[in-house]
């Protein structure tokens, strides 16, 4: 195993964390073709999906090849007693300090989190339903973070410390949704990370990817694109799109 791994995998939790949106209160290989759109009735247009749906939405590690493997939700959280292992972009970091309650009926979410071959890379998705007008609200922080955050430091729990330059970029088809590229360097290995958001009528999607020895952005991509069309797919909206449909047959 990488021995950049662990500090990956902290990485990958910490800004998993960060851009949950709502709850905050190298492999080769192709991506498995999308499934069917999955039937979703939603009575009334605002009516959110339920976690089952939303689970039903995320990739599995199947789509993503056979070198994957689903990884259990919070096995690599970050440290305990709330320490926050970032540090360098305050607007990143005081979204991660003001996270707080879980999911609930009014804001299912659901998330998954994979390896690739010896972890890397790392893949993490999250879905999360919310009120439109909060879910605008809450998108438009995270838009503004990425924006405005130029470096992240994370630190593991034994002292690591990697610095990241983060540079805005388009990741999937869409160029007005919103995505970072992240750089850095542990003892001579590249490390490389990308996050984005989308959002799909009252449901938003955050997406990370991350890998060491490498800085091609072509796997990160593949992966967001299947993402998005998944969702699109199994949640009946398209991705952008600011209202829920008022019924999917």
């Amino acid at each position: 195993m990488s021995h950049s791994r662990p500090l990956l995998a902290l990485t990958a939790a910490a800004v998993a964390t960060v851009v949950t949106l709502g709850t905050t209160g190298v492999a080769t290989g192709s991506v498995a073709a999308p499934p069917p759109a999955v039937t979703v009735r939603q009575a009334p247009s605002d009516q959110l999906p339920t976690a089952e749906q939303l689970t039903a939405a995320l990739l599995t590690a199947e789509e993503l090849g056979p070198d994957f493997t689903e990884i259990p939700a919070g096995a690599t959280r970050s440290p305990q007693d709330g320490a926050s292992p970032v540090a360098g972009c305050d607007a990143l970091r005081a979204l991660l300090n003001r996270r707080e309650g879980g999911p609930s009926p009014q804001q299912p979410h659901q998330e998954v989190e994979f390896d690739g071959p010896d972890g890397n890379p790392m893949v993490t998705e999250s879905l999360t339903a919310e009120d439109s007008a909060k879910l605008t609200s809450d998108f438009a922080v995270v838009t503004d973070a990425f924006a405005t955050c130029h470096q992240l430091t994370f630190t593991d729990g034994v002292g690591t410390t990697v610095t990241f330059t983060v540079t805005p970029m388009t990741l999937g088809d869409r160029p007005e949704a919103p995505a970072v590229r992240l750089d850095g360097d542990l003892a001579g290995t590249p490390l490389n990370g990308y996050l984005a958001i989308e959002r799909f009528g009252p449901t938003a999607m955050s997406y990370g990817f991350f890998q060491s020895g490498s800085g091609d952005s072509q796997l990160a991509s593949l992966y967001y694109r299947a993402a998005v069309s998944k969702a699109e797919h199994t949640l009946g909206t398209p991705a952008g799109t600011t209202t829920a449909p008022a019924s999917t047959v």
